[in-house]
């Protein structure tokens, strides 16, 4: 027996065009990566995978700008795993173990962006957006990064600059 669009027994799917239409832009998957830095030892599990870093320098002393050329090297994650577990020890030496509930950071899953709804270009898919927790000494930051093709180019006559990817402080805890 052939199936109908109506019959029940269809799978559903979730419809998801992720374009400037459908504003507020939200997602439904992400991609993860981490950053540790005035740290002795960094381990962090989630999304059933362990990111481990070993002893880093600060920020400041790697590059000022350091962080924004960190990259989600975990793709495609549903929302959401179970929160992140964090283990690390800070610079002083002082370990820590605590949980970051990606989830409830995200809970309204939103796309968090700097760029205006009226730069965006129309008619385009929104990739994932990433999620990169920080590891700062006592301090870890969330940050989301969304690439967000533009109308305009961001640098005139670099054809390479038809995006936003604004890196977005979210949530942060001083331990």
């Amino acid at each position: 027996m052939a199936m109908t669009p109506s019959d029940s027994k269809l799978p559903r799917t979730v419809e998801a065009h992720d374009t400037v239409a459908d504003w507020p832009l939200r997602f439904h998957q992400h991609n993860f990566g981490i950053a540790c830095y005035a740290v002795q030892k960094c381990s962090i599990f989630y999304s059933n995978l362990w990111h481990n870093r070993d002893v880093r320098p600060a920020r400041e002393d790697v590059h000022p700008n350091a962080l924004n050329a960190t990259s989600a090297s975990h793709v495609g994650i549903l929302n959401f795993p179970e929160p992140a577990l964090v283990r690390w020890s800070s610079r002083d030496g002082t370990p820590f173990e605590v949980e970051v509930d990606i989830g409830d950071i995200f809970k309204d899953r939103l796309i968090r962006h700097r760029t205006p709804r009226e730069d965006i270009k129309e008619g385009v898919s929104i990739l994932n957006p990433d999620v990169l927790l920080e590891v700062n000494d006592r301090t870890i930051n969330v940050y989301m990064r969304a690439f967000l093709p533009t109308k305009e180019l961001q640098i005139p006559g670099n054809q390479y600059s038809g995006h936003r990817d604004d890196l977005v402080l979210v949530w942060s805890r001083t331990y």
